[in-house]
């Protein structure tokens, strides 16, 4: 008897530290059903307006867009990244968009970003670099590696919000499937 009281001690003690790890998610960004914050000019290193502060906000207008902010370039993001160039390039008849937000004053991140868009062979996702706190506004948190938001007609849809190590491919499957909040019925 006295061994069950103990292994049922032990059994509550585990479920409320597992529940605690779940409440101690990262929160980063605009939520779901909030309007965006609105224009914000970030150095762009790839695309049409390669090498200048330009604003990608305002450039994707009301369409369907997985904006993501990230704190420095890693393999999860790598492969989240090619599959928004995918599904832009699978979406482009209703002008899906996307772009990475690096939110770094590293020197090197420039040539890093350069090289990842290279490698990565990205045709429609933008990578660029704003300051470490992020965009005024855009509430991105400082515990937060990687945060992605899907939005359309410039409200949220869907937020996807990983500390450092927890992007995984596991992980990047409920980002990809959100897309549907955001895209046009077929």
């Amino acid at each position: 008897m006295k061994y069950r009281i103990v292994a049922l001690g032990i059994a509550c003690a585990m479920l409320v530290a597992s529940s605690t790890v779940v409440a101690q998610a990262v929160k980063s960004g605009p939520q779901v059903g909030e309007e965006l914050a609105g224009p914000f000019h970030p150095l762009n290193v790839n695309g049409k307006k390669a090498g200048t502060k330009h604003c990608l906000y305002c450039e994707n207008g009301n369409a369907p867009v997985a904006m993501v902010f990230a704190r420095e370039v890693s393999p999860g993001l790598t492969e989240l990244v090619k599959k928004l160039d995918a599904a832009c390039a699978k979406n482009k008849s209703c002008k899906m968009g996307s772009f990475v937000v690096f939110l770094s004053d590293e020197e090197a991140l420039p040539g890093q970003l350069k090289k990842m868009a290279t490698d990565a062979e990205l045709k429609r996702v933008v990578l660029s670099i704003d300051n470490p706190a992020g965009p005024k506004g855009y509430n991105v948190s400082k515990d937060a590696d990687v945060t992605v938001i899907l939005y359309t007609d410039r409200t949220v849809k869907a937020n996807h919000s990983f500390k450092k190590g927890d992007l995984t491919p596991t992980n990047i499957t409920p980002i990809i499937n959100d897309l549907k909040k955001i895209l046009p019925s077929e």
